[in-house]
């Protein structure tokens, strides 16, 4: 069993980005963990007065299919890549210990997903260097990057593609409940919202690429060796 770490700035950027590859994870009986730097919605005014509503209801969500979500507690707008924010995720990535991550794609129009994609390549590769010597660490084997979709992601050019088709209904399901979270709103089955609608479109479109119905692209951080034969 493996430990897989997804790590985001908000706490949706791993739903929507690779819900499909953590859940196909859970399937093949691996450990699996989202941890979101901001935790602290308390300026960000879709929640004002239910952040911890927001919060504690994204870990139950997750906690239903099988993923144990973490925050920190980073406010919107108010974090950056210093040494400071970087050991707290360090701390973080060796508690968590994982053996393969997944983080934001560092080009985009919103600054804290920048930010948080700046912040998770120092803690996975250099962590090492930043926590307490007397803790242990682990680098991940292998670390790939993910994009957030439409109006966000910028440059993304993906060389990694990962069939969830039969993953699909459970990963556009988790989706639509946390954006229903979000708004305080009953989930509803039979209409998809705006985040669904796109990752449904994205999902159709790197499936077209790799020849399925649905998939999810990644691009990996460094060169890995694959068994083709």
């Amino acid at each position: 069993m493996k430990t897989i770490l997804g790590i985001g700035a908000h706490y949706d950027d791993c739903v929507f980005g690779i819900s499909g590859l953590l859940l196909k994870a859970l399937r093949q009986h691996h450990r699996v963990v989202v941890l979101s730097l901001i935790g602290d919605y308390r300026n960000w005014k879709p929640v004002q007065g239910r952040e911890r509503e927001l919060v504690d209801g994204t870990v139950r969500l997750g906690k239903e299919y099988g993923v144990e979500m973490r925050f920190l507690d980073f406010a919107e707008m108010k974090f950056d890549v210093t040494e400071a924010a970087t050991r707290l995720v360090a701390e973080a990535v060796a508690d968590i210990a994982p053996d393969i991550a997944f983080t934001l794609w560092p080009h985009d129009q919103h600054p804290d997903h920048e930010r948080a994609s700046g912040l998770a390549k120092v803690a996975l590769g250099f962590g090492d260097r930043l926590i307490d010597p007397a803790k242990s660490y682990k680098r991940p084997e292998r670390v790939y990057q993910f994009d957030n979709g439409p109006r966000h992601t910028i440059g993304f050019e993906p060389n990694t593609f990962v069939d969830v088709t039969d993953e699909w209904p459970l990963a556009l399901e988790w989706l639509g409940k946390l954006m229903a979270l979000m708004r305080n709103q009953p989930f509803d089955k039979t209409t998809l919202d705006g985040a669904q609608r796109a990752k449904e479109a994205l999902a159709l479109y790197r499936g077209q690429t790799c020849g399925v119905k649905y998939a999810e692209a990644v691009r990996s951080l460094n060169a890995y060796p694959e068994e083709i034969f």
